[in-house]
């Protein structure tokens, strides 16, 4: 990998970050949560999926833990929410924006380094889905939320489509950052596309 190649991972990591940082923070305004409760959910959010992929690809400690710019970017988007989100007009609709470029930029990211650590495509697929839904898992079960991915307008699926396209790219050409920014686009653009039009998989008839 390239030092460009790096750079532009590494921001792509923290926007994913940030963004998911975002939304947490905002289910914490929406539960009327104090500072510290904020801070907890956001950031807990922000970094609980990429510490759920370095432990599943063997990462010892977890990046997170070790490399302040991942915590701190999650702390400062928690801190921002926390004071302007009196300026959010919409505060569900800002946190849908947030969480969707946030799973995004986890699913796609987390396939194709997957590929790059030499998993096979259907490990890596799952790795880049697990980055993606870990930390909204996470936020759900902090606030006593069933987790969105089971519920939520094909959340889990776009994921998965972004990761596999991610995977894809990368196996094919090993375009990472090609792989992570389409990759990304197009599971945004589902999640967004499905939260706007109400698309959902098909649930159990109630008789």
């Amino acid at each position: 990998m390239t030092a460009t190649s790096e750079i532009v991972f590494e921001a792509l990591w923290i926007f994913g970050i940030l963004a998911f940082a975002i939304s947490g923070g905002l289910v914490g305004v929406r539960r009327n949560l104090d500072l510290l409760g904020i801070l907890v959910v956001g950031t807990a959010t922000g970094i609980g999926g990429g510490i759920i992929r370095d432990l599943i690809i063997g990462v010892q400690p977890p990046v997170a833990f070790v490399h302040w710019p991942y915590w701190g970017t999650a702390i400062a988007g928690s801190l921002f929410v926390f004071f302007f989100h009196p300026g959010l007009a919409r505060i569900r609709r800002a946190e849908i924006i947030s969480d969707a470029f946030g799973l995004g930029v986890f699913a796609a990211y987390g396939a194709a380094v997957g590929v790059t650590e030499g998993f096979d495509p259907l490990t890596s697929v799952f790795i880049g889905t697990v980055a993606a839904i870990g930390g909204g898992v996470i936020r759900d079960v902090l606030v006593n939320d069933i987790p969105g991915v089971l519920t939520r307008e094909l959340y889990a699926v776009s994921a998965i489509l972004g990761a596999t396209v991610a995977m894809t790219i990368t196996w094919f050409t090993g375009y990472l950052v090609t792989a992570s920014v389409v990759g990304g686009i197009l599971a945004t653009g589902l999640r967004l596309t499905s939260y706007k039009m109400g698309w959902h998989l098909p649930k159990p008839k109630m008789k």
